[in-house]
Formats: C-alpha cells, sequence, structure tokens
C-alpha cells in the first residue's frame, strides 16, 4: 500500500494484468451518466472509478453532480486535473499500454472529456453514450485525441 495523489489517500497499486482483468469484468456494463456500478450502469469517470474500487483502492471522492456537456463550460480541464490528483500522469512521450488511464480530446481545442482504460497498445475498454463497456481497437482515430496517460498501476 502507498501513498498518492494530493489528499493523501491510501491506495493499492496494482500489476497492468490486474488493472486489465478489473477493467474487463465491467465489459456489457450499460452507459448511465454519473453512474459507476458494475453491471449496472456507469460513464467513462464511473469506469474508471469502479475499477479502481475493484482493485481494492480507497473510494475517489464523489464528483459533483455534472451535465453531459460539462467540458464545454469554462474551458478548465477539470478531467485531466482529477485525475492527475488521484494517478501518476506519465511522461508526454509515453507511448500508448496496458493497464493505463487514456485520457482524449474528442475535437481539437476542446477540454478532455472523455477517458478509458487501455488493455494493450492497441486496445481499450471504454463506455460511450449509447454503447455499453467494450473493449476496441485503439486506432488512429483514438490515438491522435490522447492527452493524458495515467498510471493506477505500478
Amino acid at each position: 500500500m502507498a501513498i498518492r495523489g494530493s489528499m493523501a489517500a491510501a491506495i493499492m497499486w496494482a500489476s497492468e494484468e490486474a488493472v486489465v482483468a478489473a477493467a474487463r469484468a465491467w465489459i456489457g456494463t450499460p452507459y448511465q451518466h454519473q453512474a459507476s456500478l458494475r453491471g449496472v450502469g456507469c460513464d467513462c469517470i464511473g469506469l474508471v472509478r469502479g475499477v479502481w474500487r475493484d482493485l481494492g483502492g480507497e473510494a475517489l471522492p464523489a464528483i459533483a453532480p455534472y451535465s453531459r456537456d460539462w467540458a464545454e463550460m469554462g474551458g478548465r480541464e477539470l478531467l485531466l486535473e482529477g485525475l492527475g490528483r488521484h494517478f501518476i500522469r506519465q511522461d508526454a512521450g509515453c507511448a500508448p499500454r496496458a493497464g493505463l488511464v487514456s485520457a482524449f480530446r474528442l475535437r481539437p481545442g476542446c477540454v478532455a472529456k472523455h477517458a478509458g482504460i487501455l488493455s494493450g497498445p492497441d486496445r481499450m475498454i471504454h463506455v460511450h453514450e449509447g454503447i455499453a463497456v467494450s473493449e476496441v481497437w485503439l486506432g488512429a482515430w483514438w490515438r491522435r485525441r490522447i492527452c493524458g496517460l495515467f498510471s493506477i498501476g505500478d
């Protein structure tokens, strides 16, 4: 057990394999805005929070209610800031690899508003409105939109 993040919450670090296995257990969970319950519903933030809980990490603080267009308001990098408070941000040149949380900018010039958990250098597990948690190819479209990689494993 190690101490990480600005909140100095005690959290357990897991191997890349454990992170991917925990994320795969969420496959099929339907999209539900602001939820974080495996098999019941989650959004992309809820998926990351839920996988963290499943790995034995202390529950991350509740997120204030947010609208579907939260990222368009104010221009602050709330997703990147939040991930950075709880996980270790990787260097800008870090290659995508299994076990990392990836943040994405869905449009150039906009703030980051989507996250997934990488299951390999070319695959990710994520959930999106209208689509249940699934493991998908991390193709060129997604790769161009990565704006932050964060370690929740060792």
